[in-house]
């Protein structure tokens, strides 16, 4: 059985219990501990009224696209080994939050990622070689923005904080009620471009959610190093924007938080801002040695976190989930991890004069004789050929 992109979106549940957006007079500073609706081996803590756990149909499917996601991260991290990935940054261990919050937009809204957000682009149903054609090394990234609702996956920090600001705005401004939700990763809160977007959303009310994702090291600098704010969340207080932190390995309470936040912003409150607690697993990219500022200690008490594992246990406990449903999901990861390789395997035919398209709408007289003489340097590659 092959697993499609489309089968991934078509399988979304059709009703949610519609959430009740936060009191905009609350305060703005978040709970002084993260948000968790589970403990880390998968038991439910007390219930919160101001935070309902989400429709257990709901959990099932974050459940099936959390297992189908980290096949497609460890799938991908094997292209890259092979070379069949110019890069690849693996979020192993995000899974919560990667699919956590595109499952708390909806298919109207718009998403704007990191480099980082692969597994969530994958989830929101856009097809996975499309995902990876940026990280392949072409001039594009390989799906139609506008078509799926979903910027560019975003390699310098936080710009795409003022791009989802500057959307968000313009959408509320004809009147639509679209959302924008932009990933950030902890180190893109020490950016200007954070500050800006998120000044920007504030004071024009534009309907963003900021969702950092707090995996402690912008690459090998640990967030001591960044901040001396008792949590990223508290970065909201200064611009007059609510905010809250959520166990990143929490998938429920991630869902949760989020789909409150997106709420909020669609009533018309302006932005908000998601700190979530997480770890990344593995190194920041193929290309660094993790193992050159953190020790494999801190990593194995993070894997006692994992989500996959929290929220199965918690979804076998309330009886919606059996070996039986374990086992064909965990077979339709395979098939889409197949499917994957199979397509990443037919090797892309490439122009190489394609190299000095799009760079000047007028190109240069430089320009053109440096393309001149890049096709002067094929035609006799070609011409020894032959006489070979």
């Amino acid at each position: 059985m092959t697993t499609t992109p489309q089968a991934v979106r078509r399988a979304s549940p059709r009703t949610r219990r519609a959430a009740t957006p936060p009191d905009p007079a609350r305060p703005l500073l978040p709970d002084a501990e993260p948000v968790r609706l589970l403990d880390k081996s998968g038991t439910p803590l007390p219930a919160r009224t101001d935070y309902p756990e989400p429709p257990v149909e709901v959990l099932r499917e974050l459940y099936r696209r959390m297992v189908l996601g980290r096949r497609f991260d460890t799938q991908a991290t094997a292209l890259t080994k092979q070379g069949r990935l110019a890069v690849y940054p693996s979020s192993r261990g995000q899974e919560a939050c990667q699919v956590g919050a595109v499952l708390a937009v909806r298919d109207s809204d718009w998403v704007f990622p990191t480099y980082r957000e692969s597994m969530a682009l994958v989830a929101r149903g856009i097809d996975p070689v499309e995902v990876l054609t940026l990280l392949r090394g072409d001039w594009h990234c390989g799906y139609d923005p506008t078509e799926v609702r979903t910027a560019p996956q975003c390699t310098p920090l936080a710009t795409q904080c003022v791009h989802a600001a500057g959307l968000a705005h313009g959408e509320a401004y004809q009147g639509r009620d679209t959302v924008a939700l932009a990933f950030i990763g902890d180190g893109a809160t020490s950016e200007g471009d954070f500050h800006e977007g998120i000044n920007f959303a504030a004071v024009f009310k534009a309907p963003v959610v900021y969702f950092v994702q707090n995996n402690r090291y912008a690459i090998s600098v640990p967030l001591s190093r960044q901040t001396a704010a008792p949590s990223l969340a508290y970065k909201g207080v200064g611009y007059g924007v609510p905010s809250e932190q959520v166990d990143g390995n929490d998938p429920v309470a991630v869902l949760a938080v989020l789909t409150r936040a997106v709420a909020h912003a669609r009533a018309g409150n302006g932005p908000f801002l998601v700190e979530a607690h997480t770890y990344r697993m593995e190194p920041h990219t193929n290309a660094d040695d993790a193992t050159r500022y953190r020790d494999g200690a801190e990593v194995d008490a993070w894997r006692d976190r994992d989500p996959i594992a929290r929220l199965e246990t918690y979804l076998r406990a309330r009886g919606v989930l059996d070996d039986a449903a374990v086992a064909e999901v965990a077979e339709q990861a395979e098939a889409y991890a197949a499917d994957l390789r199979t397509r990443m395997n037919d090797q892309p035919s490439v122009d190489p004069l394609s190299l000095f398209d799009h760079v000047y709408a007028q190109p240069t007289p430089q320009l053109i004789e440096q393309r001149e003489q890049v096709r002067a340097e094929l035609a006799a590659a070609r011409d020894e050929e032959g006489d070979a």
